[in-house]
């Protein structure tokens, strides 16, 4: 599956709701940066008010770096290995450079309509926290708009400047659900076609989804000639508790240099379930190309060797993959990246 991922920005009441409703339909994960900064507000015991909630988000940004609410979404993404989500709620340039720049096919869309129409759509929806004339609603939508704010202030207005594409909803709701039809098939349509790694690796991301251990959902795919020979994930052996179901099993490994690490045990790794089933299969990995979420621990990487497969296409890195990145080195499998980043997961 194609990686895709929407943005969403724009006026106070614009309608953006209905744009992420309509990307729901079509499979996209909703997030909301607003979602993660009323965490924090909880978390804070912060009452959650709009004036609380922008200062609190100018704080958080002053605090972590204008970027740190779309750095919260960005670990999700990771740990959950979303291929398709809409991020709503960007308020900060900052937030739509990070997102721009750790995304693959980020799109931003701006959504807007007279101000009129925004405050009569702000009055009907009735919110205890909106203002109830226009006069303060015109107050409030300046400051979201950034108009007096400070660089980790609000800043729709520059956000929605950065915008790849911009949406006016003022007219009724069957004549915007096609105006947003008419734009996700263009950005739909413009995607490159992916080559044979980013497919396979996006094939890896749905059997990645059926692990069974939350520190990191890993999958991944043994494909040969271009067609797909075996898949594996992350999961306890037949007959055995899931960590999903009765938590992890923690052991901690005393390295060398005294450094103390700490692993689940409890589940086989994703490579060791494939190679696994191909066995019982009978099915030969010789000469196949392994598509995994991260470099293969030092034991998946002996296996994968022995296997007879000749190449290991990895999407990120592992933090603790020298040992495995240096035996496939001496034997000569090819080890390819896809990104230089390290992947990131619970209690790493």
């Amino acid at each position: 599956m194609r990686k895709i991922f929407m943005g969403l920005t724009g006026s106070i009441a614009s309608g953006k709701g209905v744009v992420s409703d309509f990307l729901k339909k079509k499979g996209f994960v909703y997030m909301s940066l607003s979602d993660e900064l009323r965490e924090v507000a909880r978390e804070r015991k912060v009452e959650l008010t709009r004036k609380n909630l922008q200062d609190l988000g100018n704080s958080l940004r002053a605090e972590e770096g204008s970027e740190a609410l779309a750095k919260y979404i960005g670990k999700k993404i990771d740990a959950q290995q979303y291929s398709k989500a809409v991020i709503d709620g960007i308020r900060n340039p900052g937030e739509v450079n990070y997102l721009r720049n750790n995304l693959k096919n980020f799109f931003l869309i701006a959504v807007d309509a007279p101000e009129q129409i925004r405050f009569e759509r702000m009055f009907a929806r009735n919110r205890e926290s909106d203002p109830r004339t226009l006069e303060d609603f015109l107050v409030v939508d300046r400051r979201d708009k950034g108009i007096g704010e400070a660089e980790t202030g609000q800043g729709v207005g520059k956000c929605m400047a950065l915008a790849d594409y911009n949406l006016i909803n003022d007219k009724d709701f069957e004549s915007i659900s096609a105006e947003i039809e008419k734009l996700y098939e263009k950005i739909d349509c413009g995607l490159p076609r992916p080559n044979w790694d980013e497919y396979f690796i996006g094939m890896m991301h749905e059997v990645a989804s059926r692990a069974t251990c939350n520190r990191g959902r890993s999958g991944c795919v043994v494909a040969k000639d271009k067609l797909p020979l075996i898949t594996g994930y992350v999961g306890s052996p037949p007959g055995v508790d899931h960590c999903d179901e009765i938590g992890h099993q923690m052991k901690q490994m005393i390295h060398e240099d005294g450094k103390i690490t700490s692993h689940c045990v409890r589940t086989t790794h994703a490579e060791q379930n494939a190679i696994a089933q191909a066995a019982r299969k009978g099915i030969a990995l010789e000469g196949a190309t392994i598509y995994v979420s991260m470099t293969p621990c030092y034991t998946c990487a002996k296996l994968i060797i022995t296997a007879g497969i000749e190449r290991v296409v990895c999407e990120k890195k592992y933090h603790a993959g020298a040992d495995s990145e240096e035996l496939f080195k001496k034997t000569g499998t090819e080890l390819v990246f896809l990104s230089d980043e390290t992947m990131k997961y619970s209690k790493q």
